[in-house]
């Protein structure tokens, strides 16, 4: 049984495979908003300040 590959799967995979060098501009963009350096510290920080969240938001009496 073959896995589903969408239409765009299967153009984005064809046309990197056509320019190589869009490989760099790929790893630049991935760079600039999701690979960043992670501080234990400070998630640590942020583990100990996150508030719990009531079970139903809108619930004035909870």
């Amino acid at each position: 049984m073959a896995m589903y590959e969408s239409d765009h799967t299967k153009f984005m995979r064809e046309w990197m495979e056509k320019h190589p060098e869009q490989r760099d501009e790929q790893k630049k963009g991935r760079a600039l908003w999701w690979d960043k350096p992670q501080r234990v510290d400070e998630q640590e920080r942020l583990a100990t300040a996150r508030v719990p969240v009531k079970p139903y938001y809108y619930d004035a009496n909870r």
